[in-house]
């Protein structure tokens, strides 16, 4: 079975087997199962059991080191190699001239051999429970695979070590804040991973942690370090799981699914293994039918489990277009333009769009209305920050590994002008950071047609220019403005739907479009709500007269935000790249020029 999952182990191996480099970091996916097929094998296991199965070859000697382990020997003849050879290296002689002094010195050479004896054993002992000490133990025995006595080498074979929990043992933080025995831990790795003679050698290092950033700097961004992703299993690998899974499931118990296998492995796109083995033991646990519903609900809770729930959640939009009021030109546009593109494949596809306006223009509701007509996982990005320090580089990891193991899904970001920040100098570095990952992510050819950005903000000013330049969000950037014309008509038909009897006509909408001159879409919904209310407190039967309408508006004071809304849809136009949503399309430069000088207006008087 050729899958993403076994690319990683060849792109691993092409590295070592070069010689490009011999020190890697797994990331990624490390907590799944991995197929294990060797020989006779037919089962998921560990990645670190899936490593020492796919490299245990006989030119090599596997050691494996988990935190708080002893340092393990996959073959018990390999350990009896390394300690022989550990204790030659010390004597600083090989075996035949330990042979030669034993004979000439019998007394001498066996007390010196007692001792570095003693030294090796009670290292090997005292490392399960002091990783510093386990980690200069695996440095000495690469020191001794390749030191020579001659023209001979203390240990023929070469050493592959395999190191679990890195982050643990080289935890990413200021070198000031780290305890001793952390401090020296990092000075351990940086000497091993720097030392010529180990990047010129023949012994290699395999380290494990989910991310690069969750190791220390000093670390991390050794050149000498080279990182292989694992990824998460693609639509191949679970539905080889799935298969694998039944055809090894009891004859009386037998999973029951709603429809077939293949379409099981696509529905539960975002799962890795380990989470979809979950689900498959409870289903068979329960000899019920497992239905889509669960499987949905099973995906949600995995990747909010993944990123946290205060980062993302999922978003079910209960209303679609046909419920929004007016924007009849937005709409038709939308539904032309905006949603076939959105749908097509990787080649013709838009990446996403920025929506810009004044608040309470109705940004929110209209797009969530798109996500609705889209049938696609809505995925709605709430806080990309932590406050634990080196978390926000992980939670941008993770997200990156949800979006390429989904078939589909649409990234709704609202107010992302402050979920995104900046690039500039005087943003904090771990923003600059974070804004420049999602960057490359909108433009990354691989989630092109897989991957739909919605940013929604009343300050699309406030955007990075790379976000919105085109290839980004900035092929398509949407103004949605108060309404007016055609569209306020329906705004004014809809408030006063509830509480007015028959349709507005004559002297009473002309009042209403007087009174409510000038109003946002937030306004009028607030406003219906206000009237609906009202009604209902004076107990009339749910129904007003217009002067109780027209008493109620003129009880209403409106926020002192008039100058704020002006600039937000002035940067809104401005911003705006088709001339076909402008107000008006036939829009010059000396009007543009215009909304230019009146946006420099506004700033002077301190308006942002």
């Amino acid at each position: 079975m050729s899958t993403s999952i076994n690319e990683f182990l060849r792109r691993a191996g092409r590295i070592l087997n070069a010689g490009q480099s011999r020190a890697l970091i797994l990331t990624g996916n490390i907590h799944d199962v991995f197929h294990n097929n060797k020989g006779k094998n037919d089962e998921y296991c560990s990645l670190v059991e899936y490593l020492t199965a796919s490299w245990n070859l006989s030119s090599l000697i596997l050691v494996v080191y988990e935190l708080n382990g002893p340092i393990r020997f996959m073959r018990d003849k390999d350990s009896e190699k390394v300690r022989k050879a550990w204790i030659e290296w010390r004597l600083g002689m090989s075996a035949d001239q330990l042979a030669i002094n034993r004979m000439m010195d019998t007394d001498k050479v066996a007390a010196e051999v007692d001792e570095v004896t003693g030294m090796y054993d009670d290292s090997f002992q005292k490392a399960v429970s002091n990783p510093t000490l386990a980690l200069e133990l695996m440095r000495q025995m690469c020191l001794c695979s390749r030191t020579k006595v001659g023209e001979s080498q203390f240990l023929k074979e070469n050493l592959l070590i395999i190191v679990e929990g890195a982050d643990m043992l080289l935890p990413d933080a200021p070198i000031t804040s780290l305890n001793d025995m952390d401090r020296q831990r990092v000075s351990i790795c940086h000497d091993w991973f720097s030392d010529l003679g180990f990047v010129n050698g023949d012994d290699s290092v395999v380290m494990i942690a989910e991310s690069r950033s969750q190791l220390n700097q000093r670390i991390a961004r050794l050149p000498q370090l080279i990182e292989v992703e694992v990824p998460s299993p693609d639509f191949d690998t679970r539905k080889h799981f799935i298969s694998w899974f039944s055809r090894n499931d009891s004859k009386d118990r037998k999973i029951q699914l709603w429809g077939t296998q293949t379409e099981l492995a696509e529905l539960t796109a975002g799962l890795s293994l380990h989470a979809l083995m979950q689900l498959l033991k409870g289903v068979r646990h329960g000899r019920a039918k497992l239905a889509q519903d669960e499987v949905v609900a099973k995906v949600e809770d995995f990747i909010k489990s993944q990123l946290g729930e205060e980062v993302v959640e999922f978003k079910k939009p209960g209303h679609n277009l046909k419920d929004v009021i007016g924007f009849k030109r937005l709409k038709t546009f939308l539904k032309k333009e905006v949603i076939p593109r959105f749908g097509m494949d990787s080649g013709e596809a838009l990446p996403g769009a920025a929506i810009g306006g004044p608040i309470g223009a109705g940004k929110t509701f209209i797009f969530e209305a798109v996500a609705s007509e889209l049938d696609m996982v809505v995925l709605v990005i709430k806080n990309l920050r932590s406050k634990y320090y080196g978390e926000t580089d992980v939670i941008f990891e993770r997200l990156r590994r949800v979006l390429m193991a989904l078939s589909r899904v649409l990234i709704f970001i609202d107010e992302a002008d402050t979920q995104l920040g900046g690039v500039g100098a005087d943003t904090h570095e771990t923003e600059r950071r974070l804004t420049g990952k999602i960057q490359s992510m909108m433009s990354d050819p691989l989630l092109r047609g897989k991957v739909v950005w919605l940013l929604v903000t009343a300050r699309i000013h406030l955007l990075s220019p790379d976000i919105r330049r085109p290839g980004r969000v900035g092929d398509l950037i949407i103004p949605v403005l108060d309404p007016e014309g055609k569209d306020r008509e329906a705004f004014l038909d809809w408030v006063a739907s509830p509480v007015i009897s028959g349709k507005l006509t004559g002297e009473d909408r002309e009042r209403f479009a007087v009174a409510t001159d000038g109003w946002s879409a937030a306004g009028f919904a607030a406003l219906r709500s206000e009237l609906k209310a009202k009604a209902k407190l004076q107990g009339t039967k749910g129904k007003l007269t217009m002067d109780e309408v027209i008493a109620v508006i003129e009880d209403l004071l409106p926020p002192a935000i008039g100058d704020t809304r002006r600039y937000q849809t002035l940067q809104a136009l401005v911003n705006c790249t088709r001339r076909s949503l402008m107000p008006n399309p036939k829009i010059t430069d000396e009007e543009r020029a215009a909304w230019a000088v009146e946006i420099r207006q506004l700033e002077a008087k301190g308006i942002r």
